[in-house]
């Protein structure tokens, strides 16, 4: 089975595709997977990291051919705020619990959950249930992950920093109490 070993990042390749995938957001997230394009190519996503695909990008297959990628519908709610600041502080909540969220330019997207339905009505946001492709914000590291990835430098960077998106680098979180350390000779 031929192989998709790079990843082109959003619209920086002109060059027509062969096929294309529709993934949700779970399965853009993948390293290695099986695939079959829309038109019916199998191939199989071998990429040395797992990286967060976006609608746009394209995969490129070990001939060269490129496999466009497409972000499927799925139920999503739309939250819409009363003025920019009061999106910010919904904004802040769903951030505060970790759910993945798209900014959009009139309000905010996650997946339907009513438990996050019910906590942003509550505080006087409009929800509206809607189906659409969800891209949520990546965060640095995974922005960073994907960059790296995306880019194809024709060279390998070596170095002990490597951290999957969904790891807390804590290092600067390490409060260590040495008040009571005194030597009472």
């Amino acid at each position: 089975m031929i192989r998709a070993t790079k990843v082109l990042g959003q619209h920086r390749w002109t060059q027509a595709a062969a096929d294309t995938v529709v993934l949700d957001f779970d399965d853009r997230h993948r390293r290695r997977m099986a695939m079959t394009g829309t038109r019916g190519l199998e191939f199989l996503l071998d990429l040395e990291n797992a990286v967060a695909l976006r609608g746009g990008d394209a995969l490129v297959l070990e001939d060269g051919r490129l496999i466009e990628v497409v972000a499927a519908a799925e139920p999503l709610i739309e939250i819409r705020g009363a003025d920019p600041l009061h999106l910010v502080r919904i904004a802040w909540h769903l951030g505060n619990r970790h759910l993945p969220t798209q900014i959009m330019p009139k309000g905010l997207r996650i997946r339907r959950d009513h438990v996050i339905e019910t906590m942003v009505k509550g505080l006087g946001a409009r929800v509206i249930e809607i189906e659409a492709p969800f891209d949520p914000e990546g965060g640095a590291y995974a922005q960073a992950a994907h960059d790296h990835a995306a880019h194809d430098h024709g060279h390998h960077h070596h170095d002990d920093h490597h951290h999957r998106h969904d790891e807390h680098c804590d290092h600067d979180h390490h409060h260590h109490d040495h008040s009571h350390a005194h030597d009472h000779k």
